[in-house]
């Protein structure tokens, strides 16, 4: 799963403080960090990576509540799936942006122009939110590639991750210092 991800480094049975002092470290020279937890000494470790994702329903309410990523149980292949969904959603809304700015910009500059009527422009901008809604779709009817259980050659155990295996949080709103401990 490390080569999949391409994570760099992994520690394991570290102490609570030992935690957040690497991943401050981390910080501290520009890399991304995301932790993986599920117990209450992991909250504060949890809050102060970039991405915090609490393993299991059943893991403590203080871990659930620092995480933006929640596995509903305790598979770490669903990070694996989480992370592939992220990069697609990323995708496509890079795609729905830049295809929806050009359009939006090429309606509004033929309106302006006078080459096509005020309400053709207003029709074809709206109508460009729909594709984007269509193009968005994807994300939940497109296919996911299976993933095979760590060292199955064969690829036997081959399992989807079911839609409620994991779920993804909007970013917490709180003011920098409150990560940062000012």
């Amino acid at each position: 799963m490390k080569n999949q991800l391409g994570i760099e480094d992994v520690r394991a049975e570290l102490k609570p403080e030992e935690k957040v002092s690497v991943i401050q470290s981390f910080a501290k020279n520009g890399q991304l960090v995301a932790m993986v937890g599920d117990g209450v000494n992991d909250a504060p470790s949890l809050a102060a990576a970039h991405v915090g994702v609490a393993m299991g329903a059943r893991g403590s309410d203080a871990a659930l509540e620092q995480a933006e990523v929640v596995l509903m149980n305790d598979r770490l292949e669903n990070f694996l799936a989480a992370f592939k969904l992220s990069q697609r959603a990323r995708r496509i809304i890079r795609q729905n942006w830049s295809s929806r700015s050009a359009r939006s910009w090429c309606w509004f500059f033929f309106a302006l122009s006078g080459k096509i009527p005020l309400t053709v422009g207003v029709v074809g901008h709206e109508g460009s939110t729909v594709v984007v809604v269509i193009n968005s779709l994807r994300l939940l009817f497109g296919k996911q590639k299976n993933m095979s259980r760590e060292g199955d050659e064969r690829g036997e155990g081959k399992r989807n991750p079911r839609k409620n295996d994991f779920s993804i949080r909007p970013p917490r709103l709180l003011p920098s210092c409150a990560r940062s401990n000012c």
